[in-house]
């Protein structure tokens, strides 16, 4: 069993972006569908013959990518994101912060979408099949998973938590 999606959403995927000044709700939308594919909501942190880790399944090699090559010329940006990591950790061991650290890791894995230059804040925040296609060209280019893997994990983890809440008030409401 994974994180609650409510939970994650409500208390780390859209804090982060806010922090950072980059929420919009197909921005949050998209980062939950991440979760959803690439770890299960964090079921795993570090699957079998993988280095990526974390809820988001990000590379070391991905990691640097972002800081080396993305963050190094936005002083600005790079501070908001340092200042969600650890004071000591990460120092010693960066890519451990992706599987200890939801906000720092959620930071990172929007800024693999964010460099892309992609209008994701004009998207319908209920394109799940759009949301796949980003993760599909841009997340894991070499991943062998499909854009309908990745509607597949968004309609059971995320869009089936919130047709349990909806059933849930209705038997509330009917109680009543």
């Amino acid at each position: 069993m994974g994180i609650c999606a409510k939970e994650l959403r409500h208390y780390v995927v859209r804090p982060t972006l806010k922090h950072m000044n980059m929420w919009s709700q197909p921005a949050e939308n998209l980062l939950m569908g991440t979760a959803a594919r690439e770890s299960g909501l964090g079921f795993h942190l570090k699957q079998d013959n993988h280095q990526a880790l974390g809820i988001f399944q990000i590379s070391p090699r991905m990691h640097r990518n972002i800081w080396d090559r993305f963050l190094a010329t936005r002083t600005d940006l790079s501070s908001l994101v340092r200042g969600l990591a650890s004071q000591r950790e990460f120092l010693a061991h960066p890519h451990l912060e992706l599987a200890t650290n939801l906000s720092y890791s959620a930071a990172i894995a929007w800024l693999v979408y964010y460099r892309t230059e992609k209008p994701i804040h004009t998207l319908d925040s209920n394109d799940i099949r759009g949301f796949g296609k980003l993760w599909h060209n841009h997340f894991h280019r070499h991943n062998p998973g499909t854009i309908e893997s990745y509607e597949e994990s968004y309609l059971l983890l995320i869009s089936g938590e919130e047709v349990e809440r909806s059933r849930q008030k209705a038997i509330k409401t009917s109680a009543d």
